[in-house]
């Protein structure tokens, strides 16, 4: 649809500068403004801009209940190792030491009786054997407690860590499926506001475009008006040299010659203030020198004496956005009932990690990752606030529903007062042609009673000016009608 739009704005501005290459003044249709109109306008962009963005958001949801795959990794550098052991530890038998320089050594306390034996045999040739043996005994102690002490120490100077998981959501309370419906809506939201935008926008362009083509009608009106008074001061100049009429009669004529004049100027400027109203909503260069195609304003459809006005309200987007407005908040209030129900989430892992803990505890790149699978459970049991925030959706809900039997009621008698109005329109535009056909002919008659004699200038400038207002209620009747006739087809849906 954008893009045949663009298409026909393409080839309206093609023609354009075929005309004016040929030194033709452009002519636009009341369709080619439409479609330059929608073309040009931002507001319209934007509205399609937020259908598509609506439709990401859909996607998106959709997306929610399948699935999710994650891939982390992770590096982390350490000053200094971890030891499970302390660098010192007392034992019943003495005290084990690990120094930093790597050496280790162990003292036996003085209960212990292998003490009490060197201390007995003090001075005696026994006392260096004994104590040979226990510094022997000690550092072998020692020695495996430092064993014991390197073994338990963590490589952790460098940590690596990779992971891949899938999480699926089993059941949430339907949460998933209310917002999967609320982006759907919010779909058709934006979509049927952006249809409303160009109903609006064409409304707009109808409303500039037959104003433009009334102001040229009445410009040509106030030029024949001006002609007639022109050429009726000329005879009454001459009826004055011949001594048939006086100096006042011809200043009444010049007087209303004055007149017309300035009305024709005020018509003068009113056209160009028009087509540059006609052209700031079609997005044309404000200057622009254009004319309008008027071939279709004395052409109205016939509005019908009794419409079905609620099987057209239905076509509303009015109507249609409040609908979809009231979907929104009764899945809304579905979505904080879910928060009341148990949550099911299953989720399965592949973890890889350096330093590992396959075979203990070991720096091994050649180690392989494990895999773990669990479902989560939540009951909630004491929501208080979830239960409030459920009744208060419920409340948002009912009004929603009100709101779109009131909007329907108001768009029923709406669309009823506007076939009324266009009813009243081609009343008034029959009404004013009948008027003017007999304007048309009380100036007939009143040029040939003029000319014969019959009548003074006042009485024939009283018909003139009788059929220039006649003419220009004509114009204002079917200019009326045109756009009660755009506004009724907006109304029921039929706009092009």
């Amino acid at each position: 649809m954008n893009n045949k739009r663009y298409l026909l704005f393409l080839l309206a501005a093609i023609s354009m500068s075929v005309s004016l290459s040929a030194g033709d003044t452009v002519r636009y249709t009341l369709q080619q403004c439409r479609e330059m109109a929608l073309s040009n306008s931002a507001s319209a962009r934007a509205q399609e801009s937020s259908v598509l963005a609506a439709k990401y958001n859909r996607q998106a949801a959709l997306a929610a209940m399948f699935p999710h795959v994650s891939a982390n990794g992770g590096y982390m550098w350490n000053s200094r190792q971890a030891h499970l052991l302390a660098d010192q530890t007392e034992f019943a038998l003495g005290t084990a030491s690990v120094h930093g320089d790597g050496s280790a050594s162990f003292d036996w306390n003085s209960t212990t009786a292998l003490s009490r034996l060197i201390d007995m045999t003090s001075g005696t040739i026994l006392q260096k054997p004994l104590v040979d043996i226990a510094n022997q005994a000690g550092q072998t102690l020692a020695n495996t407690y430092k064993h014991l002490y390197d073994a338990l120490t963590l490589d952790m100077q460098h940590i690596l860590v990779a992971q891949v998981g899938i999480r699926q959501p089993i059941w949430v309370g339907g949460r998933l499926i209310q917002m999967y419906k609320i982006s759907k809506s919010a779909e058709k939201l934006a979509r049927f506001r952006s249809d409303a935008k160009h109903d609006e926008i064409i409304g707009k362009v109808d409303e500039a475009y037959w104003r433009v083509v009334s102001v040229e009608h009445k410009k040509e009106l106030a030029n024949q008006y001006y002609n007639l008074l022109v050429q009726l001061e000329s005879d009454v100049n001459e009826a004055v040299n011949e001594g048939m009429a006086t100096k006042s009669d011809l200043l009444k004529v010049t007087a209303k010659r004055g007149e017309a004049e300035v009305k024709k100027l005020q018509a003068e400027n009113g056209l160009i203030l028009s087509r540059m109203a006609l052209a700031q909503v079609c997005g044309l260069p404000l200057m622009d020198q254009f004319e309008v195609d008027d071939s279709g304003l004395n052409e109205t459809s016939l509005a019908a004496p009794r419409i079905n006005a609620e099987l057209y309200v239905e076509r509303r987007h009015e109507l249609q956005m409040v609908e979809e407005a009231e979907k929104i908040a009764k899945s809304t209030a579905k979505i904080a009932a879910a928060g009341l129900q148990p949550n099911v989430v299953a989720s399965a892992n592949y973890i890889w990690s350096n330093p590992n803990v396959e075979n203990g505890f070991s720096n091994n790149w050649n180690a392989k990752g494990f895999f773990s699978v669990g479902v989560v459970v939540n009951v909630p049991i004491a929501h208080a606030d979830d239960i409030l925030r459920y009744k208060a959706a419920k409340e948002a809900a009912k009004v929603a529903s009100l709101r779109t039997e009131e909007t329907r009621e108001l768009l029923t008698l709406q669309t009823t007062q506007a076939n009324q109005k266009l009813m009243e329109a081609q009343q008034k535009v029959a009404l004013a042609r009948l008027n003017e056909a007999n304007a048309d002919e009380v100036l007939r008659m009143a040029r040939e009673s003029y000319d014969a004699g019959m009548i003074t200038s006042s009485e024939l400038m009283a018909a003139q000016t009788n059929w220039m207002s006649a003419a220009s209620d004509r114009i204002d009747a079917e200019t009326e009608a045109k756009t009660t006739e755009t506004t009724l087809k907006r109304y029921m849906g039929e706009l092009e």
